[in-house]
This record gives structure tokens, C-alpha cells and sequence, in this order.
């Protein structure tokens, strides 16, 4: 069993070795692209293996497929990996993307001197790193995979994003670095204080939480502190975001799907699996501050994403606003929140990852991320409008998608602790939908118009036919010559955007699967954090939902 686990690591590290090997020679470029995406696929077929295996019943352990190795003794440090369901519902969604955004990538423009061998080296390197990031068991081996993370991205926006992507990727890397130096220091602060309390320091995540009760909260506070400071860059919250937008607007798209629908999720992952458990009285003493935090960045990011003339940054900020909500279904300590803000961890990513690839392929179209050079593009694309709207609904969580059961279990599950928080919260979903849909309107209603679309259009023509008002001449040979030149979503991308409409769709009926998947995990980390579920009148709050 602990060999699948490990396979799900190595494999991807594997295929970008080879990938890299292969990028140095420009004619094997088609092939090493080939075989990443063989390489991916072989990831996903494992991962599908190990959710056929993982059992959720009573007496189960909570860390399943476990492996744990001497690394190093000096240090007292293992090698350990296992999972819990929230670390396989993560695992299994970037095994999902990684081959769907390695297909949206097969056709991509890359900057001068760069080669798709290279690009996909770099995506399966990071999908090894982060499979680690999930699985770790050992917070020194956390800590390390939690840096290393840091690297493939770094290259993969500075080598291949947009012409500020040398700023962005070193903005990115130094916000990131700096908060796993702050955690570090809480990590040697945790095998100080289990060296005092255990007689041996360790790293063991199992024996640290059993040591937690035992941390006075004068220890526990800044123990927290440092871990919440680099998970709530990485997350990212307010007031420490502000490498985000840089880094979603510089990435090329298929990195920022990975970077914004799951590099990020590492920091709210964090939060349930490190400083919860480990730190119980220090998050139910700072909880008020995070629920501060995660309100703000609601409003905030919603506001902003409103304001955005760039597509990518608009995603971007939008990712900001849904991460307030699931900081606020996780300190609001209830199972259902807790079970909603790990199921909307997932769902964000799904739909994430839709609205960034169709921004891509408008981008691809257009040549540009401005949405003033875009309208009407439903009429040239309706297929293409179609994913776009379909991915929008789903951000701003639509009864019938993915995202409105997480976000509902969310707030439903927050406000009989959390009430003021979560009504404030509860605005922002005013917001999406304004945001959301006046994006659409802008780029795809309308008259055919904007540079992006009619590109120089019908010459010399009047305004008017620059409007779509007429068709130079009046027998609409313009509107079909910009129709034809545009172009609608090819087989090819009709293939990469289909499994996420499904996805989108299945988990918005469907979610009981995943739930019975995280609620294991969910009701652990509710005992480790000490925290209890109201007694209402209404049984559908008393615990998650089947």
C-alpha cells in the first residue's frame, strides 16, 4: 500500500527528469511533450487506484498508505508520508489538472529560446513536490518540500510568463521564502518543546499533536504565528497578498492554473493540517484575528476583481475573495464549515482552473489580457463564451454548480458560531455575481468590437462598422471574415475544457462521494482542535451532511 503512495511522488519527479533531459534538443521537443503528458496520465490512473483503496469506516486510521524511513537521525527526522482525506481530495484534484492543462499547454507560443520539453518538466516537477507537500507526515520533511515547492514555479513564471515576469516570479519567491524562514523558526521552536516535554525532540506530526494539550499558550501563540505568517502568504490573505496578482497576471496560463487553483491551496491546507492540531489554544485564541482577515479579504478581493481591466489579474483577485471564505469555514470550528472550506479548497480549484484556461484561450485569440480590447466575442466564439460563463457561474456559486454546496456548508456552518462574520461574509456573494457577469457582459455581448477581436476589421471603415452597427457593405461579409479569423475553441481545446464542465456539473449534484471522503478527516481535526459542534434544533447543522 505505502508503494502507491510513494509511486504518486516519484512518478512525476521521474517524468520531469526525462522531460528536462529532453529539452536541450529542439527536434525531440514534440516528443518529450509526449511523454509529460504519458507521465501525467499514469499519475492520474494511480491516484484513482489509491481512492478506490482508501477506506473511510469506523476504526480506520487516519493516515492511510503510510511510509515512514529513517532520513536524518542527527536530526531526528523520518521520512513520512501518509493520507488523510483532505490530503487525497488535493492530490487527487492536481493529478485531474496537471494532464489537462499539459494538453492546453501542447499548443502554446512560448517566449523565444523556450521549449515545451522544458515547460513540462517544470509542471511535473512541481506536481512531485507538491504530492510531497500533502503527504508529509514529518514537519521538518513539510518544511523542506514546502520550500523546494518554490523552485519549478519560480521558472516557470520567470522563463516563460509575460514581459514582467522576472519582477513577478521574484516578487513571488521572496514573499514565499520569507514566510517558510519565519516557520522554520517555529519548527525548531516544536522539537525544542518536544525535546522538553517528550525527552527526545522529534518531528513526528502524530507525536507532536499528542503533545499539544501540554503547550502552555504563552508557547503556543508564537509557535502559531509562525506558521499562520507563511500560510497566510501562501493562502494567500490580506494584507500579505499582494505577490498574487503580480505572479496570476506574469504566468503563463497553464502555470497560473496550477499556481492560483493549487500552489496557493498549500497555505489553507497548512491551516487544518498543521496549525489547528498542533496549536489548538493558540487558534481558538487568535481565531478572531483570522476571522478578521478572512472577512476582509471577501470584500476586498471582490471589490478589486470588479475594478481589473486585465483578465489574469481579475482571476487572481477573485481567488483572493474565496479564500476569506474558506479561512472563515475553518476557524469558525465546525464540522460543517470545516468540511465545506476543505470541499470548496477543491472546487476552487476546478473552477479556477476553467476561468483561467478560458481567459487563456481568449488571450490566445486576442493577444492580450485587456478586456478593452475585447466585445461581442460571443458572437465570433459562442463556444468559447459558453466555457467562459459556465466557469463564471461556477465562481460566483450558482445552486447547480460545484462551488454554491462548499460555499453553502460554509456559511450554513459558520453562522451559528461566527454570525457577524459570516453576514458580513455573505456580501460577497453580492459581489461575485456583479463581478462575474460584468466581466462577461464586457468581453462576450454585444456588437463584435475591440482591437482583440476585429483586429484592423473592415480597413478604412466608418465607426460605425468598427461597432458592429454595419457590416461594410450590409451583406455581413466583415462580421463573418472577423467571425472566421477569431475562431471558436478547436477540438483539441473543446477536449481540455470538457472534463472540468463535468466536473463542475457532477460535483454540484454529486458531492457526497468527496464528503464522505473528508468527513474522517474533518471530525480529527475537530477533536485535535478541541472544538465542539452547536446543539441546534436543526439537524441538518449538527455535523456534515451525507
Amino acid at each position: 500500500m505505502s508503494a502507491l503512495l510513494l509511486a504518486l511522488l516519484v512518478v512525476p519527479l521521474v517524468g520531469a527528469a526525462v522531460c528536462g533531459a529532453m529539452a536541450s534538443r529542439e527536434h525531440l521537443d514534440r516528443a518529450g511533450k509526449a511523454v509529460g503528458l504519458g507521465f501525467s496520465v499514469v499519475s492520474l490512473v494511480l491516484v484513482a487506484i489509491v481512492w478506490s483503496q482508501f477506506r473511510t469506516g469506523p476504526g480506520t486510521p487516519r493516515f492511510q498508505f503510510a511510509l515512514s524511513v529513517e532520513w536524518i537521525p542527527a536530526f531526528g527526522t523520518r521520512f513520512s508520508l501518509g493520507l488523510d482525506g483532505i490530503a487525497l481530495t488535493m492530490i487527487a484534484l492536481l493529478a485531474v489538472l496537471v494532464p489537462i492543462v499539459l494538453g492546453f499547454g501542447w499548443a502554446e507560443k512560448l517566449p523565444p529560446g523556450r521549449t515545451g520539453s522544458g515547460f513540462t518538466a517544470l509542471m511535473l516537477a512541481t506536481q512531485g513536490v507538491l504530492v510531497g507537500v500533502f503527504a508529509a507526515t514529518d514537519v521538518f520533511l513539510f518544511y523542506v518540500l514546502f520550500e523546494a515547492m518554490l523552485v519549478p514555479m519560480y521558472f516557470l513564471i520567470g522563463s516563460f510568463g509575460g514581459p514582467r515576469r522576472q519582477y513577478a516570479a521574484v516578487k513571488f519567491f521572496l514573499y514565499s521564502f520569507l514566510g517558510g524562514l519565519i516557520m522554520l523558526a517555529s519548527v525548531i521552536g516544536l522539537f525544542v518543546a518536544s525535546d522538553a516535554r517528550l525527552g527526545q525532540g522529534t518531528f513526528d506530526w502524530a507525536a507532536l499533536q499528542g503533545m499539544a494539550a501540554q503547550l502552555p499558550l504563552s508557547t503556543q501563540i508564537p509557535l502559531f504565528l509562525g506558521f499562520f505568517v507563511a500560510f497566510a502568504i501562501k493562502a494567500p490573505l490580506v494584507p500579505l497578498h499582494t505577490w498574487l496578482p503580480d505572479a496570476g497576471a506574469e504566468a503563463p496560463v497553464a502555470g497560473g492554473v496550477i499556481l492560483v487553483g493549487l500552489l496557493d491551496k498549500v497555505g489553507v491546507f497548512g491551516f487544518l493540517r498543521y496549525t489547528l492540531p498542533l496549536f489548538p489554544a493558540a487558534s481558538r485564541e487568535l481565531a478572531p484575528l483570522v476571522l478578521v482577515l478572512a472577512v476582509i479579504g471577501v470584500l476586498y478581493g471582490a471589490l478589486l476583481a470588479a475594478a481589473q481591466t486585465d483578465m489574469k489579474r481579475f482571476v487572481a483577485y477573485t481567488s483572493i475573495a474565496h479564500f476569506g471564505y474558506i479561512a472563515l469555514g475553518i476557524f469558525a470550528f465546525t464540522s460543517q464549515s470545516i468540511a465545506g472550506s476543505s470541499l470548496y479548497m477543491i472546487n476552487h480549484g476546478i473552477s479556477t482552473a476553467m476561468l483561467f484556461l478560458a481567459v487563456g484561450l481568449l488571450i490566445r485569440r486576442g493577444g492580450t489580457a485587456s478586456m478593452t480590447e475585447y466585445g461581442g466575442v460571443g458572437r465570433a466564439a459562442p463556444l468559447l463564451a459558453g466555457m467562459f460563463l459556465i466557469a463564471g457561474l461556477s465562481t460566483l456559486s450558482l445552486p447547480g454548480t460545484n462551488s454554491f454546496v462548499s460555499e453553502f456548508l460554509v456559511l450554513v456552518g459558520a453562522f451559528p458560531t461566527r454570525p457577524v462574520f459570516t453576514v458580513i461574509a455573505t456580501v460577497g456573494i453580492v459581489f461575485a455575481a456583479l463581478y462575474v457577469l460584468w466581466v462577461y457582459q464586457r468581453v462576450f455581448t454585444g456588437p463584435l468590437r475591440g482591437a482583440a477581436v476585429v483586429g484592423d476589421g473592415p480597413g478604412a471603415a466608418s465607426a460605425a462598422t468598427m461597432a458592429g452597427t454595419d457590416d461594410g457593405g450590409g451583406d455581413g461579409s466583415w462580421a463573418r471574415r472577423t467571425t472566421a479569423r477569431f475562431g471558436d475553441l478547436t477540438r483539441g481545446e473543446i477536449a481540455v475544457m470538457t472534463p472540468l464542465v463535468a466536473l463542475i456539473l457532477v460535483l454540484g449534484f454529486f458531492p457526497g462521494p468527496v464528503l464522505e471522503v473528508l468527513e474522517p478527516a474533518v471530525a480529527a481535526t475537530m477533536a485535535e482542535v478541541g472544538a465542539t459542534d452547536p446543539v441546534t434544533t436543526n439537524p441538518a447543522i449538527n455535523g456534515v451532511p451525507r
